[in-house]
């Protein structure tokens, strides 16, 4: 049963997959997200004390 053999075709096999994910990750990695993170303000007010009229 030669389809059992992997020496002609796991190479070739390997091969294209590296170069598909080589490929797909440089793609991946040039993709520009629409929505940038930024910086939250770490800066708080402090709350305001409530008035309870009743009190």
């Amino acid at each position: 049963m030669p389809q059992l053999n992997p020496d002609p075709w796991f190479l070739i096999f390997t091969l294209s997959w590296l170069i598909y994910l080589i490929i797909l990750m440089m793609k991946v990695m040039n993709f520009k997200s629409p929505n940038e993170p930024t910086t939250q303000n770490t800066y708080m007010n402090k709350p305001q004390p409530w008035n309870w009229p009743w009190a």
